[in-house]
């Protein structure tokens, strides 16, 4: 608006100084160039006139006459040079006007060529005559292009003055034309015809501009046309056109005709510059008005454009003020206090909207209605807020549901498959449910993903520290190619009892990563080690590696998980990463491996870790193993180095390819009775990777003095290899151990423990029975 309003004042401010900027060039071109060319032109008149008179009359006087004037002319013709040759009239001139002025120029310079032309005789008299006339013709040009006023009337008044003074120039070259025939003494009939046409063009030319004059200038010039020297002129024109060609004599003498044209001469000069006086006075009235109006249109015009724009900035600012206020109002409510309400909304607290984040009040215009437009937005956000966190809700209680279903089923298959692995005897089909038994702990673990995803804690706990190489190997357990794990020393060192199910999990993540992205002829090596700040597992594939832009995100990632939600959870295992560390302010980054890979460093922090590797028993018993499920009530052999241990639950001993170990013969079958848990306990530094080879049938083991020590047989990864009917119950063994279990006092065992061994009883005596009916059917069926 303000940059309208103050174009339409320059608009009006140009217009009205236009017709001011126009008077002031045409008085800069009256002065600089109508008022020095005026006597230019009565020169080059009166220089005509001799000239054609010294073509007619070769007398001294007339040559003296001639060059008077002459000298006259070139003084005005340099001043005339001299004020026209400024800026100022180039830039009172428009186009036309400047070629105009440059032809004036032009013909007046060819001036001195003109002269010697007549001096020697070259030209005759209307020759001469014709080349004047080309000269004086320009200036009447340039005259016409200075009557650019933009009042009609007066433009109207300065045309019909330049028309009277084109009629004088008219009447100059009759004057000469018979001024030059009396010189020579003879009037030819076509010098009389020429003089006819003379008269007749100046009087037309006169009459025609006389009738656009105004009527006070109408009446001079009819008062000179009917005054004595008008009249005087008129006679001798007559006397002229009537005389008769053939007459020797002149119709009147030199003298006479340069008399009364001179006099008339003057009267129309007084005429004509009375007649430009009295226009000029009436230019200053209209010179007047346009300064009156340029005032007006441009002080006035101003004053009002500054009135506007202060006006307009003081009204702006107020608005502008209250927008700021606006702003900072929405700002604070969507940047602050919005966010804050809806994840408290999504964490499933009750909020006062209201109180929490107020509606905006900003009046009933136009700034308070974008304000309640705000608050419509708000409450739309607040409550499509609400609507998502019952959403994430909903699917975190169904997803805590299904996992909870998912883990109670996945328990009772574990349950059976112990119950099938303890009653199987053929060592293939062990070996199979030694798949589906790994297969089940881990559709366990997704289950405990699920638990954690929906921002719960998965049931399985331990109340006493476990030894930091049992977690590693519980988290193996949980691997699918578990085989190609390296496990190095771990140390003497014990993780408490409430973190150690996360840490299987958070450890059995990082290594089913590791496995899955490396090829399948490479190792990943698990180590450990105390440092200063906690214990360290460093976890090191030899894959591909990520690039640095993909593990910083991944270690940001871990660092500061983000809310869980529906889409974008394609790496759904750093997000339960994330949340298992967080939980117990374990550092876990992500980093290139010197071999192309990648390594996981694990900081456990100290309140974690103990770094005494016997603490005291409590009751009277050893300190507790990692726990896992009750193992089968059978014999099996393990150092004799190490104390006896108590079983614990839930995590299980991986199934490995079973070695042959050769007996020298056989030995006696023990009589039929339970039997204490007898699992192998694992070595420090992990053996050479036995070879596959076929599963063998169980062999005899030759009897061995109580303190012999057994050898156990370990995989590369550190886990005991399965022994051959070491979870057969003993009616059904085929030999005896080469070295008998230390005995443990009954009263020692847990009720857990007699009933895995009674059970364990009965369903060898089942199988017994049933397949001595067996036999005993086929037999008789063989009979018949």
């Amino acid at each position: 608006m303000l940059l309208s309003l103050a174009a339409l004042w320059v608009f009006a401010a140009w217009v009205t100084l236009r017709e001011g900027v126009n008077l002031l060039w045409v008085s800069q071109l009256d002065s600089s160039v109508s008022a020095p060319s005026d006597p230019l032109l009565f020169a080059l008149q009166r220089e005509r006139r001799l000239s054609l008179t010294r073509l007619g009359d070769r007398a001294p006087q007339t040559r003296k006459e001639l060059d008077k004037q002459r000298a006259e002319t070139d003084t005005l013709h340099s001043a005339f040079r001299e004020a026209a040759d400024t800026t100022a009239v180039s830039w009172a001139l428009d186009d036309e006007g400047e070629e105009r002025l440059a032809v004036m120029l032009k013909r007046l310079g060819s001036l001195k060529e003109l002269r010697q032309s007549i001096d020697a005789g070259r030209l005759n008299r209307a020759q001469a005559a014709n080349a004047y006339d080309d000269v004086i013709d320009p200036i009447y040009d340039v005259y016409g292009s200075l009557a650019t006023l933009d009042d009609k009337e007066l433009a109207k008044d300065v045309r019909s003055l330049l028309a009277l003074s084109r009629a004088r120039e008219l009447l100059t070259r009759e004057d000469a034309l018979l001024a030059g025939a009396l010189a020579e003494g003879r009037l030819s009939p076509a010098t009389q015809a020429e003089f006819a046409q003379a008269v007749g063009r100046w009087r037309i030319t006169a009459e025609q501009a006389a009738r656009e004059l105004p009527d006070f200038d109408r009446a001079a010039y009819d008062k000179l046309i009917k005054g004595q020297s008008s009249v005087r002129l008129q006679t001798l024109e007559k006397q002229v056109m009537e005389h008769d060609p053939n007459s020797l004599t002149l119709p009147l003498t030199a003298e006479v005709w340069k008399a009364t044209t001179e006099r008339f001469l003057t009267d129309f000069n007084t005429m004509v510059l009375d007649a430009g006086d009295r226009v000029v006075d009436r230019t200053i009235p209209v010179a007047v008005n346009v300064i009156i109006r340029l005032v007006l249109a441009g002080g006035l015009g101003l004053i009002a454009v500054v009135a506007s724009i202060i006006l307009s900035i003081t009204t702006a600012r107020s608005l502008l003020a209250q927008l700021q206020k606006l702003r900072d109002a929405a700002h604070e409510l969507s940047d602050e206090r919005l966010p804050g309400i809806v994840e408290r909304i999504g964490h499933g607290e009750e909020v006062d909207v209201a109180k929490e984040a107020p509606a905006l009040d900003f009046g009933d215009d136009e700034i308070g209605q974008v304000g309640q437009a705000f608050n419509t937005v708000q409450r739309t956000a607040i409550a499509v807020a609400a609507e998502q966190a019952e959403l994430r809700r909903s699917i975190r209680d169904i997803l805590l549901s299904l996992a909870r279903r998912t883990q109670g089923l996945v328990h009772r298959q574990l349950t059976v498959l112990d119950v099938m692995e303890r009653r199987e005897t053929d060592p293939e089909e062990l070996k199979e449910l030694f798949r589906l038994d790994h297969l089940a702990i881990r559709m366990r673990r997704n289950a405990e993903n699920l638990i954690v995803l929906s921002g719960s804690s998965p049931a399985r706990t331990w109340r006493r520290s476990v030894p930091m190489v049992d977690v590693v190997r519980g988290a193996l357990a949980e691997v699918e190619d578990y085989t190609r794990v390296s496990l190095m020393p771990m140390g003497e060192v014990v993780l408490v009892g409430r973190a150690v199910g996360d840490v299987i999990h958070l450890l059995a993540e990082l290594i089913e990563n590791a496995v899955s992205f490396s090829p399948p002829y490479t190792n990943v090596q698990v180590s450990g080690q105390l440092v200063a700040n906690g214990y360290v597992i460093e976890i090191e594939d030899r894959g591909l590696g990520m690039k640095p832009e993909d593990l910083d995100a991944a270690n940001e990632r871990i660092a500061d998980p983000p809310e869980f939600r529906i889409t974008g959870t394609a790496r759904l295992g750093l997000y339960v990463v994330s949340q298992l560390a967080k939980r117990h302010d374990i550092q876990v980054v992500l980093k290139a491996s010197p071999y192309g890979g990648t390594t996981v460093v694990v900081l456990l922090p100290q309140e974690l870790v103990q770094l005494d590797p016997t603490p005291d028993p409590h009751d009277g018993g050893e300190r507790e193993r990692l726990p896992r499920r009750q193992p089968a009530v059978a014999t099996a052999t393990r150092p004799t180095t190490a104390p006896p241990r108590a079983s614990a639950e839930n995590v299980r001993t991986l199934p490995t390819r079973p070695t042959p170990v050769p007996a020298p013969g056989p030995a006696p079958v023990p009589a039929p009775g339970p039997a204490p848990d007898s699992r192998p306990r694992p070595q420090a530094a992990p053996a050479p990777r036995p070879e596959p080879a076929p599963a063998p049938e169980p062999e005899a083991e030759t009897p061995a003095e109580p303190e012999q020590q057994s050898v156990t047989e370990f995989t590369p990864g550190g886990l005991p290899l399965r022994v051959p009917q070491a979870n057969l119950a003993p009616a059904l063994r085929d030999d005896t151990p080469t070295q008998p279990d230390f005995e443990e006092d009954d009263d020692e065992r847990s009720p857990e423990e007699i009933r895995a061994m009674m059970g364990s009883l009965q369903s060898g005596t089942r199988r017994g029975r049933s397949q001595a009916a067996k036999m005993l059917e086929d037999q008789q069926g063989g009979d018949a």
